[in-house]
Parts: C-alpha cells; structure tokens; sequence
C-alpha cells in the first residue's frame, strides 16, 4: 500500500514539473504567420456601451478595452452594444464557418 502511494505521489511531482509558465503576453506566431502589428483592428461595443479593440486573425482572438489618454473608458456610440464592427477579421488566413 506504500508503494502505491509513493508511486503516486511521484507521478503527481513529476506532472508538475512538467508544468511551465507560458508568457501570454506576447504572439509567438505558432499558427498564424502574421505579427499581431500587421493586423487590422475594429471594435465590439459592451452591454454597456464602451468600446474594446478586437482583432480575429481566425486562429486566435484579441480584445482590450479602449482607453482615453486619461484611462477612462471610451464609450464612442459607434456601434449597438453587443456588436462588433471594423476590419478586424482582415489578414485571417482561416476561413469563416460561420
């Protein structure tokens, strides 16, 4: 029975070691071959009304929230809220489905 839990106990160390911390701040381009600058951005609107920057290269998705020079948010009426407009699927090398 030991031998059992030691052996568990050492697979369990062994997974977590394995484990590395990724640095999601930055595109590593795995996928998409175009660099994060290339792409164009459009903008979703909230529930509330606010704007965020989005960009859909068709592998991966990218929002923040776009911000005034004083850090407040921008809440810019261009569009419904619950809606993305733009070019931001411009540059996509993976086809819509849907």
């Amino acid at each position: 029975m030991n031998l059992v839990k030691s052996v568990a106990l050492i697979a369990a160390f062994g997974t977590l070691a394995a484990c590395e911390a990724t640095d999601k701040t930055r595109d590593r381009n795995i996928f998409d071959t175009k660099d994060l600058s290339q792409l164009k951005a459009g903008i979703w609107v909230d529930p509330n009304g606010c704007d965020h920057w989005i960009i859909d290269d068709g592998v991966e998705g990218y929002l923040s929230q776009r911000l005034s020079p004083d850090g407040k948010p921008v809440c810019s009426g261009v569009a419904p809220p619950n809606t993305a407009t733009g070019p931001f699927k411009e540059g996509s090398w993976v086809p819509d489905t849907i």
